[in-house]
């Protein structure tokens, strides 16, 4: 598949207060980022530029953090940085390291590293989310012990959903309803991350409502729902959504409270039903899609990032006066 990339203005890289960070090419961008990307290119102009983390080199030289291209051209920390990787496969030593730099050479994260890190594992949001009161769904995973051992072990009761702590789009997740298929399955699944195994929300069933929240507003909704009875309602597995922002006032509100409870300034809650009007956490992502009938979602981040910018100006990141001054 050939990438395709918004309309962002040439200019010189050192120019540019406001950052998009995406993923390493060759991977495509999603519709949605470029259009967030060609709004926050007509908002900055030649302040604004669009980064892929493959094009970019760190370090330290002579006691001081640098940040270069790959061609050499040496690059001041942007003011604000807009994060569009997909938290689940960053990684540790590259990403996440990435990340950090931008953030202690003075950048504003948006969303913040502490809330990338948060997001980036099932089992790390559910911890968050029951700390901070929030529904969840019972969940059980493991760290070294043996698959094999941990499908074995007395309580974990099926049916039950089985993801991969790290999983993106509805892959690696399926429904396994008697315990003799869990042991099963248990020698055909990789080991590269550990996977957990959820109560199966019955009332929710191929059904998922999943809220846009941008600087704790709700900013859109939309209902998921899988195909031919299937379990994951992700549109990348066949799923169809219809678009229902102000219908499920009460989702809503409990997406604003998970958006908060981990950090995140922008966030797109997957929520479970288990009535008609009552709801439980299935996940949040901290770099969330949106279907192009959401057309406040766009201008709610457009705006969060200049939020962002203009408190930068005023304190820097860390609360403290003397920002780098606008040239």
């Amino acid at each position: 598949m050939v990438e395709q990339h918004p309309v962002v203005p040439e200019i010189p890289p050192a120019l540019a207060d406001v950052w998009m960070l995406v993923r390493h090419r060759p991977c495509a961008l999603r519709r949605s980022t470029r259009e967030l990307a060609a709004a926050l290119a007509a908002a900055h102009g030649p302040r604004f530029a669009l980064w892929h983390t493959d094009e970019l080199l760190f370090g330290v030289r002579g006691g001081r953090l640098t940040l270069r291209t790959l061609g050499g051209v040496e690059l001041p920390a942007p003011r604000v940085v807009c994060v569009r990787q997909v938290p689940g496969p960053m990684r540790d030593d590259r990403e996440i390291t990435l990340l950090r730099h931008l953030a202690r050479m003075g950048s504003t994260l948006v969303n913040p590293l502490d809330a990338q890190l948060a997001s980036r594992n099932k089992i790390w949001q559910s911890q968050e989310l029951a700390l901070a009161g929030l529904p969840v769904p019972d969940t059980l995973s493991y760290a070294t012990a043996p698959l094999e051992g941990v499908v074995r072990s007395p309580g974990l009761d099926t049916p039950c959903v089985v993801k991969s702590v790290s999983g993106t789009k509805g892959g690696q997740v399926f429904l396994v309803r008697d315990p003799r298929l869990l042991r099963e399955v248990a020698g055909s699944l990789t080991r590269e991350t550990p996977f957990l195994f959820q109560e199966h929300v019955a009332p929710s069933h191929g059904r998922t409502l999943r809220v846009l929240v941008v600087d704790g507003e709700p900013v859109g909704a939309v209902l998921h729902t899988a195909p031919d009875g299937a379990l994951a309602a992700n549109i990348a597995r066949g799923g169809s959504a219809t678009p229902c922002p102000g219908r499920h006032p009460r989702a809503e509100e409990l997406a604003v409270r998970a958006a908060h409870a981990l950090g995140l300034d922008i966030a797109g809650v997957d929520l479970l039903f288990t009535s008609r009007d009552t709801y439980t956490i299935c996940e949040v992502n901290a770099v969330p899609g949106w279907r192009p009938e959401l057309t406040a979602v766009v201008p709610a981040i457009t705006a969060c990032v200049a939020r962002r910018l203009a408190g930068h100006d005023r304190t820097g990141p860390d609360g403290t006066p003397g920002a780098r001054k606008t040239t």
